[in-house]
């Protein structure tokens, strides 16, 4: 094999890993990629490197921010009562697509599940708890999308929370069952919100 086509082989091996994308996908990316002019692809290169470098969680919600905390967190606009509980960042993006939340977050960062190892400490259900009573919070809307893993997560936090005198509720399942917010569409979203359930039903 050529040095040339070794090339391609290595960066199609590269684009393979990202989620999505399969062999045949890679190799078009890889060709797609090599059409490109120099300048097009170090354009590339730097966009993905300064969002690696520059990009963080948010220290107070998890969520993506370029500073110590993100936009959402920062904007006084934002009722602080109400908080939206999410497995990853991708689901606040999700929820944000609807424009009719003024609440605030909270992002687990995975969500339990005995079968892979990853149980309460190992997702951010403490640091969840410990906002509850600082930040005045009323009413906290259990977002895990709705598939057994989501739905032992909300059951664990609501057992949690409920004893600190904090309404829990649980979006409404007119998101599919095993389907993921960051793929449900606004309308949907919207009315899983506004049909939220007490977590006690």
């Amino acid at each position: 094999m050529g040095k040339g086509i070794e090339a391609i082989e290595n960066l199609a091996r590269q684009l393979a890993r990202l989620p999505g994308v399969g062999r045949k996908t890679a190799h078009r990316l890889a060709y797609f990629i090599l059409d490109m002019s120099a300048d097009e692809v170090a354009l590339l290169a730097e966009s993905m490197l300064t969002a690696k470098q520059k990009v963080r969680f948010c220290s107070v919600c998890g969520h993506y921010a370029v500073e110590d905390r993100c936009a959402i967190c920062q904007d006084p606009q934002r009722s602080s009562a109400i908080l939206c509980v999410v497995r990853d960042p991708r689901d606040v993006l999700a929820m944000e697509r609807m424009n009719d939340f003024t609440g605030r977050y909270h992002v687990l960062h995975g969500v339990l599940s005995p079968m892979e190892g990853v149980g309460p400490d190992d997702i951010r259900i403490k640091e969840l708890l410990a906002r509850l009573e600082p930040e005045g919070v009323e009413e906290l809307i259990l977002a895990t999308n709705p598939d057994v893993e989501g739905e032992a997560t909300a059951a664990y936090i609501a057992r949690l929370a409920k004893p600190k005198g904090v309404t829990v509720t649980r979006i409404a399942h007119g998101v599919p069952i095993g389907g993921n917010l960051e793929y449900i569409d606004e309308l949907t979203l919207k009315r899983a919100l506004a049909g939220r359930r007490a977590m006690d039903e």
